[in-house]
């Protein structure tokens, strides 16, 4: 793939003046260590949306590259003042550095994606549209002909979009795209939250924001970042962070099956005593220490309660630090 030679930035002066006033449209493209494409990411982006009837304006974030990416991205700026920069001081992760770009975006109308040119930045007219005909407040990406690897990426992917289907009860097919567009209104209740947890799609729609899906071209990801170790933890936050029940349906589970488990031993105990005339130690210890497991399951479920109450109420501190804004 060419990519586009690099700027100069004493040689050559900006081609396009700040933006006065609020743009139409905010994308939000994440960045971490994509040095090589980021010359050519910019240049779509600015074909893209130069030959689309919306005034624009493009928010990159870089997560703490490391790379040579914040030099890129400052030189981008310079040529292009409608390109803003977030410059993260640490790598946070992406998507508590996608909720700071969402924060520094001031349209209406957001779209997200990727800075390693899987998503093809083409595709944000169709996103936008799909908002405003439909009217709706979020335009989800749908990857149709995914590039990655069957076994490595798309069946994990299908088994937790499974999961996050059932538990925000919302049926849209690809959870995983972070390709969307999104109206303000739609994901500031819960911005606070976006970055604290992953899938931040998940979280707006679980608001009861109306949703339509778009299909979208999706290109092959060299280097993938998520290791099969990775997309297990995936898959259990997941569970901890949109089904909020766990650690009270585990002690509920424990307690009913030790509960009865012990009543039925003690049962058994009892009977063969009566027939046998002979005093089963065993037994009678087993139903005592299944009911001690039964008492323990249920204080797990009343801790739990009390657990998510307080992280609810006491996890503040910040997810992100910006060092500078390139405006």
């Amino acid at each position: 793939m060419a990519h586009a030679p690099a700027i100069d930035p004493e040689v050559e002066t900006s081609l396009v003046a700040p933006s006065s006033g609020t743009p139409d449209v905010s994308v939000v493209v994440t960045i971490f260590n994509e040095a090589e494409t980021i010359d050519d990411l910019a240049t779509r982006l600015r074909a893209a949306l130069d030959g689309f009837d919306r005034t624009w304006e493009v928010v990159f974030v870089d997560d703490g590259s490391s790379d040579g990416s914040r030099g890129r991205l400052r030189q981008v700026h310079e040529q292009d003042p409608r390109m803003r920069v977030v410059l993260l001081k640490r790598n946070v992760g992406q998507h508590p550095a996608m909720a700071a770009g969402m924060q520094a975006s001031r349209a209406d109308i957001v779209v997200t994606m990727d800075g390693d040119l899987q998503n093809d930045p083409s595709d944000i007219p169709k996103l936008v549209r799909a908002l405003e005909v439909e009217g709706v407040e979020v335009a989800s990406g749908r990857r149709s002909q995914r590039a990655d690897a069957l076994m490595g990426r798309q069946l994990p992917s299908r088994a937790i979009n499974a999961m996050l289907r059932r538990l925000t009860r919302v049926e849209i097919s690809d959870y995983g795209c972070a390709f969307n567009a999104y109206r303000r209104a739609a994901f500031e209740p819960v911005l606070h939250v976006i970055g604290r947890q992953k899938f931040t799609k998940a979280l707006v729609l679980s608001t009861g924001a109306p949703v339509v899906e778009v299909d979208l071209i999706n290109h092959p990801r060299e280097h993938s970042k998520y290791s099969r170790i990775r997309l297990i933890r995936l898959a259990l936050h997941v569970l901890t962070g949109f089904w909020p029940q766990p650690i009270q349906w585990a002690g509920l589970g424990l307690g009913i099956v030790c509960g009865v488990t012990s009543l039925a031993v003690a049962v058994y105990g009892v009977i063969f005593w009566a027939v046998e005339s002979n005093f089963p130690g065993l037994a009678f210890l087993s139903s005592l220490v299944l009911g001690v497991l039964a008492v323990q399951g249920l204080i797990l479920g009343l801790l739990g309660e009390y657990v998510i109450r307080i992280q609810r109420d006491v996890e503040r501190r910040p997810l992100y630090v910006i060092q500078e804004i390139l405006e």
